[in-house]
């Protein structure tokens, strides 16, 4: 049975201190997270990230970021909602100087990374990635060098995988506390287990590599998180949260999307987003505004409203269950309004996820990713693995690296995985506008300053 007391202990105080707040009397611990991540150079690539539709010229549509920062606002709302509950189940929650907007504030915090370690190009980023190492001869080269759940990695990239390894980075520097990082964590287990209980929804994806299970298993055993098979652990009971920020946003928003450019009808939108708001749908109502984006706006805020409030009452409801680790489901498929998003997901799926131009950003991602990751990886192959090919142009390719791209050490007999995690550090930390310059320079599409 987990534990409220140290799920939400912290420990970046001197001494130990189990307590949420700083030594900056006006901040909290969770508030400090808030505020590294904001100011760090990951959150701010996202500003040029595709969310799902390439960015128009005209019509304002979401990007990661934007998403990103209206996922964290929901996160608040839901944490400090189920804070609320909390601190008044268990008192002495507030002797640990744990209050209900401490608990908003770790939600809101983590929900502001959940794409953090999102490539560009969307979801079709991510494949692009796997299909190199599973399909492209200078992917392939490298699976006799590197072990099973390494290659595992490699061929099945995973961004909330990614995402925990950027929150832990030295080199971004973010410092977390214990509690946002477990709350990050959707998916507590490696990509390559002996078996994983298909009907747990946090074992769905994997959420770290293979050379962070033991950073993973330490922060498990801080929060007191109980694992349920080998490196296979319980979801912090905030992750719930997080998910169901995301979850409520990417419905309703991506439909506003799809709204605004025109792939389905405003009418239509109506008649998904009615059946969340019940008797609050007031036809006669919407209709005294005069444009479609007030209108769109309106439903907007009133169904994510709507869907916190029921996400909520599931979570108290549920929160024993949790905390024994004997709830393992998405908040959104068990809340009244689940047929109606269901109903919505399918619809999206249908106009809007497969619709031409986002087909097309898709089809431009794989182009895009695969060629950067053939011309580095074969350069680094050559360099460390098969010297007697290296050539000028290899030469000329590496040199396009980061000054911090590590360049020693590497050769015969020497495992290339952490070579490889760097790689793909640098290619899936690129935004959208960046990876396809660099693409077009590296296969001489154009020229810098052309």
């Amino acid at each position: 049975m987990m534990q409220w007391e140290k799920l939400l202990a912290v420990d970046r105080l001197k001494a130990g201190k189990s307590t949420a707040f700083s030594v900056e009397s006006s901040r909290t611990e969770f508030e400090i997270d808030y505020d590294r991540i904001i100011f760090s150079a990951p959150f701010r690539n996202l500003q040029d990230k595709t969310q799902v539709f390439p960015l128009p010229e005209h019509d304002f549509v979401h990007t990661r970021l934007t998403h990103s920062l209206e996922v964290s606002s929901v996160g608040r709302s839901l944490g400090k909602a189920v804070g609320d509950f909390l601190i008044d189940k268990y008192p002495n929650l507030s002797q640990h100087g744990i209050s209900a907007s401490d608990i908003g504030a770790i939600v809101s915090a983590a929900a502001l990374t959940h794409d953090i370690g999102n490539p560009p190009f969307g979801h079709a980023g991510e494949d692009a990635i796997s299909d190199f190492f599973k399909f492209h001869p200078f992917g392939q080269v490298w699976k006799n060098l590197v072990g099973d759940a390494e290659w595992q990695d490699l061929c099945q990239f995973e961004g909330n995988a990614q995402g925990f390894r950027m929150l832990l980075s030295k080199a971004a520097g973010l410092k977390l506390s214990p509690a946002t990082v477990a709350a990050f964590t959707k998916y507590p287990r490696p990509s390559l287990v002996d078996q994983r209980d298909k009907s747990r929804r946090s074992q769905k994806k994997y959420g770290f590599f293979a050379n962070q299970k033991e950073e993973y298993a330490e922060l498990a055993t801080t929060l007191g998180i109980p694992s349920i098979a080998d490196d296979c652990y319980l979801r912090h009971p905030l992750a719930f949260l997080v998910e169901a920020a995301d979850d409520i946003c990417y419905s309703i928003i991506d439909l506003e999307d799809g709204c605004t450019l025109g792939l389905l009808q405003l009418e239509e939108a109506v008649s998904l987003l009615a059946p969340i708001l019940g008797d609050q749908f007031k036809p006669e109502k919407l209709n005294t505004y005069p444009s479609q984006s007030q209108k769109l706006g309106i439903l907007r805020a009133m169904s994510i409203r709507q869907l916190v409030l029921e996400c909520v009452e599931v979570f108290k409801e549920k929160e024993a269950e949790i905390l024994a680790g004997n709830f393992d489901r998405s908040l959104t498929d068990i809340i009244p309004s689940a047929a109606a998003l269901a109903t919505i997901s399918a619809v999206s799926v249908k106009k809007i996820y497969r619709s031409k131009p986002v087909l097309e950003k898709e089809a431009a991602g794989f182009q895009v990713l695969e060629g950067l990751l053939q011309v580095f990886a074969k350069a680094l192959y050559h360099r460390f693995y098969k010297q007697e090919h290296f050539s000028g142009q290899d030469k000329s390719i590496l040199r396009l690296l980061p000054e911090t791209f590590p360049m020693e050490g590497w050769g015969e007999n020497i495992n290339p995985y952490p070579l490889l995690r760097s790689l793909i550090d640098f290619v899936s930390g690129m935004t959208d506008k960046h990876a396809l310059s660099l693409y077009r320079r590296v296969k001489g599409i154009s020229l810098p300053g052309a």
